[in-house]
């Protein structure tokens, strides 16, 4: 699984970040910024997708194929 974030989107709600820390950070402005690149590891995936299904803006993608 890959996680994507549209910036463009993001309103800062941090949603992402309370939900998924280790996936998500705030930036300086409290927009959310990605924490990994690459593949999410397997023990983030539910995470991912909780911060994916309640982000307002659905400014979070993922890519599980």
């Amino acid at each position: 699984m890959r996680v994507r974030l549209d910036s463009e989107k993001c309103q800062g709600h941090g949603r992402c970040y309370a939900l998924a820390p280790d996936l998500f950070e705030s930036d300086d402005e409290g927009y959310s910024v990605l924490k990994i690149t690459g593949d999410v590891p397997a023990e983030l995936e539910e995470a991912a997708r909780l911060a994916a299904d309640n982000c307002p803006e659905f400014a979070i993608e993922l890519d599980e194929g």
